[in-house]
C-alpha cells in the first residue's frame, strides 16, 4: 500500500459537537488498522468560542499534529482561520447555514448538513453524523464502520435513535461518495488492517496504575489531569480500586500518602497550580520515606494561564519544589503509549526507593488520541518491596529508618506483629524517634536519604537517539516533542542534512554519561514548549556545557515538525555565518 497520510480538522463553537465527531472518525480509522493521532484546540468556556478537533490518519504510526490539513469541516466563520493550513489538493466542507466560506487553497463543497439529516432522520441535531459520514464519502472508506460505531454508541438510548443516525450517515456519504470534481485525496476503499486500541493519554496513565497493581487514588479534579481520576472510577468495582476526591491539592497528596504509609500502591493526579499546593506533602513523603506516584499535567502559566493548551513549562519546579533535599525520579512521556510503560515503572521504583515518583505529562500527552497495537501486561512483575511477616520475624530489632549502604531502609507497615513501625515528619533516628543530634544522627539521615539518588541514576534510562547515529548535527528534546522531533529529523535528512534527535523521558536525576554525544557534536540544538530552556538549562547543570541553540514555543500549541525544520535551517544557518566570520 501507498503511504498515506492524512489530516482532517473540524472547527467550529464549544459544544457543536466537535469532540464526538472527531472521536467517532478516529475510531472508525483505527477499526481497519490506520494509525491515528488526534489532539483538540479548545478555549477555557462551555459555549462559544472557537474550537478544533484535528486527526492525522497514516499508515505509518505519528505521534504529532501537522500543520497542513487535508479535509476542513467549517462548522462556523472563524473556521477561516485555518485556510492558511490548506493545499491544493485540500477540500473544505462546510454548510451555507452556518457560514459563507471561500478558500484560496484547494477545493470547497457545501454539504448542506442540516438539510440532510432532516430529509433522512428527521432531526437536523443529527447533522454530525452527515458531517462525519460526509467526510468518509470523500475518502471513499467503508461507512459499514460507522454504522456499527453508531448503534454501539447510541444503544442505550434505543435501536430508533440509532437506526436514525444510520439513515443519517448513509444520506451524507452518499452526497460525497466520488462527487467531488478533481478530488487528490486517497481512497481508502480497500483496507482491511488489524483492529487498534484507541486511548487517550488520561487513559494510559490509569491503565498503567491499574497494572501496576494501583488500589488507591486521591485527587481534586484540575484540567488536564482530571481525566486519570474520572477513567479510574469508571473501573472502581471492576478492579477493586478506591477513587477518593478530595476538597482540595492539599487534602489528596496527604490522604494518598497515608494510604500509601498503610500499605497499599497509591497516587494522586494534578496540575501546576494544585502541585503547588502539594509541595509541603512532597517534602514530608521525602522525611517519611514514603513511595508516592505523583502525576502533574501540565498546561502554560502562570497562575491559572491557558488551562485548556499545552506547555513544558513545570520541568524545573517539579524538580525542585520541596524545601530541604531529598530524592525524587521525574518521568516526562514521549508517547501516550509511553505514558503507560513510565507509569508502571513509576510505582515499582516509588516502592523500591522509597520516594515519590513525578509523570510529567502535558496537554498535549492527556487529551490527544493515538492508536497503539497492544499494551505488553505480561511482563509486567509487581514487586512491593515491604517485608514479609516471615521476614520481620527474624529481625530482632527493627529500624525503620536503619542506615544502610544504598540508603534503602527496609519497610514494614503498620500494625505489624513482629516490628513497631515509627514514622515522624521531623527529623528522626533509625527506630523513627524525633532527634536534633546535629553532630551525628542528622548529617547521617542527609546523607542515607540522598544516598539513594546513586542507585536511581542507575536506573534512568538512556535517550532515545533517532537518526544517523554518527552525526554531528543534534536535535535535543524530551516529553511530548518526541514526535514532532522526530519527523522534523526525517524531513531534514531527507532534505540532504545529516541529522540525529537525542530524547529523554526520564528526565530526572539525569546521568552525566547520557551527553557523551556532546563531546563530538558540532551543533546541538535544542527543542522545548517553554520559554525559558528549562531542559537546556539542566543540561548545562550536570555538565557544564551552554548550548545557546534553542528552538522555543510557548504560545500554549505543541509543535509541529514543519515549523521545527523551518526555525532548524535558520539557527543552522546563522551557526554557519558566525563561524565563517570567526575562522
Amino acid at each position: 500500500m501507498a503511504k498515506i497520510d492524512i489530516t482532517i480538522k473540524i472547527a467550529g463553537e464549544a459544544g457543536q459537537g466537535l469532540q464526538t465527531m472527531g472521536q467517532l472518525l478516529s475510531k472508525a480509522f483505527a477499526r481497519k488498522g490506520l494509525n491515528v493521532f488526534a489532539n483538540q484546540i479548545l478555549q477555557s468556556r462551555i459555549r462559544g468560542g472557537h474550537n478544533s478537533f484535528q486527526l492525522r490518519v497514516s499508515t505509518e504510526r505519528v505521534f504529532a499534529p501537522s500543520c497542513l490539513t487535508n479535509i476542513l469541516v467549517a462548522l462556523d466563520e472563524e473556521s477561516f482561520s485555518h485556510t492558511e493550513e490548506l493545499t491544493k489538493d485540500s477540500v473544505t466542507i462546510f454548510d451555507s447555514i452556518f457560514t459563507k466560506f471561500k478558500v484560496k487553497e484547494g477545493l470547497s463543497f457545501e454539504l448542506p448538513l442540516e438539510k440532510i439529516a432532516k430529509e433522512s432522520a428527521g432531526n437536523k441535531l443529527m447533522s454530525n453524523t452527515v458531517a462525519v459520514a460526509g467526510v468518509l464519502g470523500i475518502l471513499e472508506y467503508d461507512i459499514n464502520i460507522l454504522f456499527d460505531l453508531l448503534r454501539e454508541n447510541f444503544q442505550d438510548k434505543g435501536n430508533d435513535v440509532a437506526e436514525a443516525n444510520i439513515r443519517a450517515a448513509q444520506a451524507g456519504f452518499n452526497f460525497t461518495y466520488k462527487k467531488i470534481q478533481n478530488n487528490r485525496l486517497p481512497a481508502l476503499y480497500n483496507l482491511n488492517g488489524q483492529k487498534k486500541i484507541l486511548l487517550n493519554g488520561s487513559e494510559a496513565v490509569a491503565l498503567g496504575a491499574l497494572a501496576s497493581g494501583c488500589k488507591f487514588i486521591c485527587s481534586y479534579p484540575m484540567s488536564p489531569s482530571t481525566g486519570i481520576m474520572t477513567y479510574l472510577a469508571s473501573k472502581e468495582n471492576e478492579f477493586g480500586i478506591v477513587v477518593e476526591q478530595a476538597e482540595d491539592e492539599i487534602a489528596s497528596i496527604n490522604i494518598a500518602l497515608g494510604a500509601s504509609y498503610a500499605g497499599v500502591r497509591a497516587m494522586t493526579a494534578t496540575s501546576g497550580g494544585g502541585f503547588a499546593l502539594m509541595a509541603e506533602g512532597l517534602s514530608l513523603l521525602g522525611m517519611t520515606e514514603t513511595p508516592l506516584v505523583i502525576v502533574v499535567a501540565q498546561r502554560p502559566g502562570p497562575a491559572t494561564g491557558l488551562p485548556t493548551r499545552t506547555a513544558q513549562e513545570d520541568l524545573e519546579y517539579v524538580i525542585f519544589t520541596g524545601h530541604g533535599e531529598f530524592p525524587r525520579a521525574v518521568f516526562a512521556p514521549s508517547t501516550i503509549e509511553d505514558a503507560f510503560y513510565a507509569t508502571v515503572k513509576a510505582f515499582d521504583l516509588a516502592d523500591k526507593y522509597q520516594i515519590p515518583v513525578i509523570i510529567l505529562s502535558d496537554q498535549l500527552i492527556a487529551d490527544s488520541l493515538l492508536t497503539v497495537d497492544e499494551l505488553d501486561i505480561d511482563n509486567i512483575k509487581i514487586e512491593r518491596h515491604i517485608l514479609s511477616y516471615e521476614e520481620l520475624k527474624n529481625i530482632k530489632n527493627y529500624k525503620r529508618y536503619k542506615i544502610t549502604e544504598s540508603g534503602i531502609s527496609p519497610r514494614a507497615l503498620p500494625g505489624n506483629p513482629y516490628g513497631l513501625v515509627v514514622v515522624d515528619s521531623d527529623e528522626h533516628d533509625e527506630e523513627g524517634h524525633i532527634t536534633e543530634d546535629v553532630d551525628y544522627t542528622r548529617p547521617q539521615m542527609v546523607l542515607k536519604r540522598n544516598r539513594k539518588n546513586t542507585g536511581l541514576l542507575k536506573e534512568m534510562k538512556p535517550p532515545v537517539r533517532y537518526g544517523p547515529q554518527d552525526a554531528k548535527d543534534i536535535l535535543v528534546g524530551w516529553g511530548s516533542t518526541y514526535g514532532a522531533l522526530k519527523e522534523a529529523v526525517g524531513i531534514l535528512n531527507s532534505d540532504g542534512e545529516k541529522v540525529s534527535l537525542v530524547h529523554f523521558n526520564e528526565v530526572w536525576p539525569l546521568n552525566r554519561e547520557y551527553f557523551n554525544f556532546l563531546d563530538k557534536a558540532e551543533f546541538v540544538c535544542v527543542a522545548e514548549n517553554n520559554f525559558r530552556g528549562q531542559f537546556a538549562h539542566l543540561i548545562t547543570a550536570t555538565t557544564g556545557k551552554i548550548i545557546e541553540n534553542r528552538i522555543n514555543k510557548f504560545n500554549g500549541l505543541s509543535f509541529c515538525a514543519s515549523e521545527i525544520v523551518k526555525e532548524y535551517k535558520e539557527l543552522k544557518s546563522n551557526h554557519k555565518l558566525l563561524r565563517a566570520i570567526d575562522g
